[in-house]
């Protein structure tokens, strides 16, 4: 039972807390406890690198009995609700990764101690091993260890047991491995489930609409481990729509493998979706289905729910309808393979299929291009590192991943079949779970106003936010000097999506109603959605469970939990690569821009690599710097120098670590000039030896990128 709510203090007596405002939280969010005032209430923060995200009150008791009292250090999933005051607490639903009591790190040893040393770049609990303890371990071992073992001294690092040896951090692929730790990542299957993949039967055609004879074919990365979506295109010969569209989208049927209730399905639902990384995969299901009966190969018959969707000759869908298939791909090709066989350079795989597939589905998507140009979703560019490894795990390269236009319409042919989906659900009141993604927030529009405003762009701060708005803003500033800034503030003026069961929209796409169906082998939330049509359409007895409508809520929460917690765990293995790629580049110099400004310095990614790593604000000069929010700039106390989001900078490399995947940067250009603040071309070279040398005053503990 909750202990009942304490009576809140005023806001004075609060330390360290400042007042919250409605768009500084979504509704529910990954937090970490990092603060505990005088009279024992904690107080949380979203689990985001910048250290200005604001604090709110945990409420106390709220789900303790479910979740287990929260400490500091522990991450937690909460819920944001409003009070009376115009502030926000948050109220536990689960707690989730690693506790405060638990540190994963790496053994070093000497003479006289041995010492675990966390890899979380911002932890500073080194844990002391007793001596019995550490005995058998060896210097570089990568374990996870527990707070506890003996009585702590009065000063000096905590005591620690270790609980586990996972590897050495020497590895190349510990990167991954501390990340699948560091965040809590479910590993593996149990026995019962792995027995329940290995028995399932490969799919007949009884019950199904054979399409065996239809040329679907995968489009995906050349290095996709999966393949759970085949499209096809052709002319629509009804003669009231001249110029239309046929297209056909085919998806793996994991629902007749992973029934409501199986532990197939227990084990999906709590690992919620697969988690990526340069050198490994940890899929939501086991390999016989993810990689075998389940993913779409070539030549291979495959079970398969499919909508088929009619458009018009400027994109405008006509009807659709959905049938449980059976499909055998024509051919699996990478999106390298079909562009360049539409790009005039078909290869021994893409030269038969050029006139009956690819010439007809690059035809398809001129139309549906039509449809999404009026339409007008968030044009926002992204650049995507793609990182190679060789067979010993190490990075061999980092490039950008190229975007394509083939990428283009893959992506929006299975826009198109998520919304049919959403619509089909809806139209039969059935319960779903919908992709949504809320309008940013009027503070937030007043705060890319605030910052356009220093770069003499105009933007009016009382207008309602539409994406084309957004999209003449980004197609004002393209190819200019600005061009990738505005960009990146754009991109965080934006609310994150997240699963819900009820619908607001999804913003950036500018869709009413949208449900994600096409990739049920990596994602629960299309599982769910799939098993929504099979009830709601009458296609077999495996469909949504009344357990699965009786807990639809809380799966969307806890699927978007578990989303937040494989893009932390394989952004960090990205950083560790990344780190261990420059390690032997300590020295080197690089171009880069400045892409976030921070009281505590300046993150700066490197153009080579996408790398992105930390300028302590205590080495930029001799002077104090003053973080400007609104501007997002530093600027000096004495001299007025600044340094401003975007700015073009020449950094060098004074340390990379790969345990942590931190990155420190030396600046070698100088600031702005005060009365050339408004001049926007690159910052000039520093002078050796010249005045922004040293650092007189900054934090205590700047902490890496």
């Amino acid at each position: 039972m909750a202990r009942p709510r304490l009576p809140r203090r005023p806001p004075a007596a609060r330390s360290g807390a400042r007042r919250l405002r409605s768009g500084d939280l979504p509704p529910v969010g990954v937090v970490d406890v990092v603060e505990r005032d005088a009279d024992g209430d904690l107080f949380v923060r979203l689990a985001k690198d910048s250290g200005d995200a604001p604090l709110t009150r945990l409420a106390p008791g709220a789900g303790e009995v479910a979740a287990g009292a929260p400490g500091l250090g522990d991450r937690l999933l909460v819920r944001f609700e409003a009070l009376e005051t115009g502030e926000r607490e948050a109220r536990l639903i689960k707690r989730l990764g690693q506790s405060a009591h638990r540190v994963l790190g790496v053994v070093r040893k000497s003479r006289r101690e041995a010492r675990v040393e966390p890899v979380d770049r911002k932890s500073r609990d080194t844990l002391l091993l007793i001596e019995a303890e550490a005995r058998d371990l060896r210097d570089g071992d990568l374990v996870l260890a527990q707070v506890g073992g003996g009585a702590d001294r009065p000063h000096g690092p905590k005591r620690g047991k270790v609980l586990e040896v996972l590897g050495r951090e020497s590895d190349p692929r510990a990167a991954s491995l501390i990340a699948i730790h560091a965040n809590g990542i479910p590993t593996g299957f149990s026995a019962e489930a792995e027995a329940e993949a290995l028995s399932a039967a490969p799919p007949t055609p009884s019950g199904r609409t054979d399409l065996r004879h239809l040329p679907l074919v995968t489009i995906d990365p050349r290095d996709a481990r999966d393949h759970d979506d085949a499209v096809f295109a052709e002319p629509d010969e009804h003669p009231n729509n001249p110029g239309g569209w046929i297209v056909w989208v085919a998806i793996a049927d994991v629902a007749a493998y992973v029934r409501p209730g199986s532990a197939l399905d227990r084990a999906a639902r709590e690992k919620g979706n697969s988690v990526y990384f340069p050198d490994r995969v940890e899929p939501m299901l086991p390999e016989r289905l993810s990689a075998g009966l389940c993913s779409l190969s070539e030549a291979e018959s495959r079970a398969c729910l499919v909508v088929r969707m009619v458009f018009d000759a400027r994109g405008r869908k006509l009807a659709h309808r959905f049938v449980r298939a059976l499909m055998r791909s024509a051919a699996s090709l990478s999106y390298e393979q079909a562009q360049d066989a539409i790009d005039g350079a078909p290869d021994e795989a893409t030269a038969p299929l050029m006139e009956g597939v690819l010439r007809p589905l690059w035809e398809a998507y001129g139309a549906l291009k039509i449809g999404r140009d009026a339409r007008s979703p968030l044009e926002i560019e992204s650049v995507e590192r793609q990182i190679a490894v060789d067979n010993s795990g190490a990075v061999s390269s980092i490039r950008p991943r190229a975007s394509l236009e083939a990428h283009k319409l893959i992506e929006e042919c299975m826009i198109q079949a998520n919304v049919c989906a959403a619509e089909t659900l809806e139209q039969r009141r059935s319960p779903l779970i919908y992709r949504v993604h809320d309008a940013p927030s009027q503070e937030k529009l007043e705060a890319l106003g605030d910052f356009l405003a220093t770069l003499s762009i105009p933007w009016t701060k009382g207008e309602p936010p539409r994406t084309d708005r957004f999209n003449r803003l980004l197609e004002r500033t393209r190819g200019g000097p600005n061009a990738e800034i505005v960009n990146e503030v754009v991109l965080r003026t934006q609310m994150q999506a997240i699963y819900s069961s009820e619908n607001i929209g999804h913003f950036g796409l500018n869709l009413n109603r949208y449900a994600h169906f096409t990739s049920p082998i990596r994602r629960y939330a299309d599982l769910i959605v799939h098993r929504g049509l099979i009830r709601a359409l009458g296609l077999g007895d495996d469909g949504l469970s009344g357990e699965d409508i009786a807990r639809i809520k809380d799966t969307a929460e806890h699927i978007t939990l578990t989303e937040r917690r494989a893009m932390a765990a394989e952004r960090g293995a990205v950083d560790r690569y990344v780190a261990a790629f420059l390690e032997d580049r300590v020295g080197a110099t690089f171009q880069g821009r400045i892409t976030g400004v921070t009281r505590f310095g300046l993150f700066v990614r490197l153009a080579e690599t996408g790398a992105d790593g930390l300028v302590a604000v205590s080495t930029l000069g001799d002077e104090y710097f003053i973080h400007d929010e609104k501007s997002h700039t530093l600027v000096g106390e004495r001299t007025g120098a600044r340094w401003r989001l975007g700015a073009k900078v020449e950094v060098r490399l004074r340390e990379a670590t790969p345990i942590t995947g931190g990155l420190l940067f030396e600046m070698l250009s100088e600031p702005e000039e005060a009365d050339s603040a408004s001049d926007r071309s690159a910052p000039r070279r520093r002078r050796p030896g010249g005045p922004f040398r040293g650092g007189r005053r900054g934090p205590t503990r700047p902490r890496a990128g």
